[in-house]
């Protein structure tokens, strides 16, 4: 086995451990559902702040947050990427604790069909028919949901919008992608601190004095569970093409559907089966045609070798 194999083979399988992390994290969110979702989520920022940060100052030292600046307009985007994931997380950490969690996953498998609209609408990128074709199907099943549900499906696109939007901002940054969370971090840090003070001295939150021991662990361990992922993304992202990746970035929210039907008996009734069979659909086309032009581009480059 070469060592290129052996680099290969240990970023697939990170990459799929990052993947099943995120699906499985209703489970661990839905233990704190005694904490108000707010508390939650600055408490997974706050935590998740501190371990990126000494992560950074480990492995870079104390220069890490100038580098990362250097660059122009960095500032300012990274301010609105943090944003943005803070609500993602807040938003996710509310449906999920709300009875949510089938519409959570409903958001992530539409994220990479959105992801692809955003690349044409601001990227100057060129769907093929395949794509426009799953975008479409993708589409009219959003709608096939709103109408027949009763309810626009609200949670699932601002989880979809908030995400695709913010990365985005992320690959339109030259930053890396750990250096690039540590400076989010950074810019989250101090107002997720003040609202977790605020929260404390008002009643709202009960860490230390009131959650109890086992609780007061799950938020810190929260912030740990934030960052391995992401941090585990980064690393496979370099080792993986990205479309052995895009692929298995459905195991999140297959794993968020299943949870919310067979551990959480969420509703899920014939009009909701079709609205997910043709996002399903969406997908399926979506995943082939890259597959195909992966394999394409491939064969093309080893002959022009």
């Amino acid at each position: 086995m070469t060592p290129m194999t052996a680099e290969y083979r240990r970023g697939l399988w990170i990459a799929i451990g990052s993947f099943v992390l995120w699906g499985l994290m209703p489970l661990y969110w839905h233990l704190l559902k005694a904490v108000p979702s707010l508390q939650i989520v600055v408490h997974r920022i706050v935590w998740s702040a501190l371990l990126v940060v000494g992560w950074l100052l480990w492995k870079q030292g104390r220069g890490w947050l100038h580098a990362a600046l250097a660059q122009p307009r960095v500032a300012w985007m990274l301010a609105l990427s943090g944003v943005l994931i803070a609500f993602n997380w807040g938003l996710y950490i509310w449906a999920v604790n709300a009875g949510h969690i089938i519409e959570t996953s409903l958001g992530y498998f539409i994220n990479p069909l959105l992801n692809v609209v955003i690349g044409t609408l601001f990227l100057r990128e060129r769907l093929n028919r395949s794509q426009w074709l799953s975008v479409a199907i993708a589409a009219a099943s959003v709608l096939w949901l709103t109408f027949n549900y009763g309810s626009f499906p609200w949670i699932a696109i601002a989880l979809a919008a908030s995400f695709a939007t913010y990365g985005l901002i992320r690959k339109l940054v030259a930053v890396d992608s750990i250096p690039g969370l540590g400076v989010e971090s950074v810019y989250l840090f101090v107002p997720a601190l003040v609202v977790m003070v605020w929260g404390e001295a008002n009643g709202l939150g009960g860490f230390l004095d009131g959650w109890g021991l086992g609780l007061d662990l799950l938020l810190i361990l929260g912030g740990a569970l934030t960052a391995l992922p992401l941090i585990g993304f980064a690393f496979a992202v370099r080792r993986v093409p990205l479309s052995v990746v895009g692929l298995l970035q459905y195991i999140a929210p297959t794993l968020q559907f299943l949870l919310g039907v067979f551990v959480f008996h969420e509703a899920f009734d014939r009009d909701r089966a079709i609205g997910f069979i043709g996002i399903w659909i969406a997908l399926a086309i979506f995943g082939i045609d890259g597959l195909l032009r992966s394999r394409r581009q491939l064969a093309t480059a080893t002959n022009n070798a």
